[in-house]
């Protein structure tokens, strides 16, 4: 094979390298050093090893390879690499090619109607999403929307799985500016053409002002909200009347009455915070841990509601 006429390069400085791979037989070409053009990058380099390869074997298809020489991939001519590296031209250069890995596919955006507020990928089944226009939304895959989560009559401003292993049956918390918190249930497994709509089966009233975020018990038999009102609420999040729960809520639209709603209040308030709760996180069963625009850190014993520990920045 003339080498030259491979590369159409003929009238550029040579180097003396030969070729060696991990990959398997049909893509093994001979260890035999070689004279190329040191102006040859990764596409030339890539059309030289096919053309080795269709020399061994007439039915190969032309496909990109990656280069590396002492285990750093190439992403220039061999001749600025190697100076680049301080490498000699002089000796014989060991080049390693792999199949290039084709870089993802960008996915269509799942779009909304307004500004994005809350995400929850906690789950390798789905994906939650709250939104300004008040819905909150279940992804199955970019653009497959599956749920749409409506009652909030104000922006969604964090969304939670309670329950995120295994269970077909899902349990999800949002918190709204409308200064409530919802909890959802669904089936993930559910195969839809259009998004189903779903309401609520618990709606929790009792903070003053918008709710700014919503976490969950490691349990999921609680969770807990921080707002702008600035203390912290603690809720049961089961489906059935509670001692803490309100009468049951129908609503009637025409001559139908839809499912009852229940509406629960809170069984702990934690105060403490002087400014807006912005965040809070409860990742142990007796600890909840909160952020606020007062500067400080706040850890709250879950049992006695009492403040531990405060941090001030």
């Amino acid at each position: 094979m003339n080498m030259n006429e491979e590369s159409g390069e003929g009238s550029a400085r040579r180097v003396q390298v030969r070729f060696v791979t991990k990959l398997g037989e049909p893509y093994k070409v001979p260890t035999t050093a070689i004279a190329i053009p040191a102006d040859l990058a990764r596409l030339g380099l890539s059309s030289l090893v096919n053309a080795l390869l269709q020399s061994n074997d007439a039915d190969h298809q032309p496909e990109p390879f990656d280069f590396l020489i002492d285990g750093e991939f190439v992403r220039m001519s061999l001749e600025q690499f190697l100076l680049a590296k301080g490498i000699s031209a002089e000796r014989i250069l060991e080049i390693e090619y792999a199949r290039a890995v084709a870089p993802r596919k960008e996915e269509d955006p799942s779009l909304h109607d307004d500004w994005v507020s809350a995400v929850d990928g906690s789950s390798s089944r789905f994906f939650l999403t709250g939104c300004y226009d008040g819905l909150g939304r279940v992804w199955k895959g970019a653009g497959l929307c599956t749920h749409i989560l409506e009652g909030h009559s104000d922006a969604i401003t964090s969304i939670s799985i309670i329950n995120p292993k295994g269970e077909e049956t899902v349990t999800v918390a949002t918190a709204s500016k409308d200064r409530t918190l919802r909890l959802w249930k669904l089936n993930a497994g559910d195969h839809v053409n259009n998004p189903m709509r779903v309401r609520a089966y618990k709606i929790l009233r009792g903070h003053k002002s918008s709710v700014q975020c919503v976490a969950v018990q490691t349990a999921g038999e609680m969770v807990c909200s921080a707002s702008w009102d600035c203390t912290i609420n603690l809720w049961q999040t089961n489906d059935f009347n509670a001692e803490d729960d309100l009468v049951s809520k129908k609503r009637k639209i025409g001559a139908q009455v839809e499912e009852s709603q229940l509406e629960g209040e809170a069984f702990t308030t934690l105060v403490g915070h002087t400014q807006c709760v912005s965040a809070v996180v409860w990742p142990q069963r007796e600890s909840i841990y909160s952020a606020s625009w007062d500067h400080s850190i706040r850890k709250w014993d879950v049992e006695t509601g009492k403040n531990l520990t405060d941090l001030v920045s």
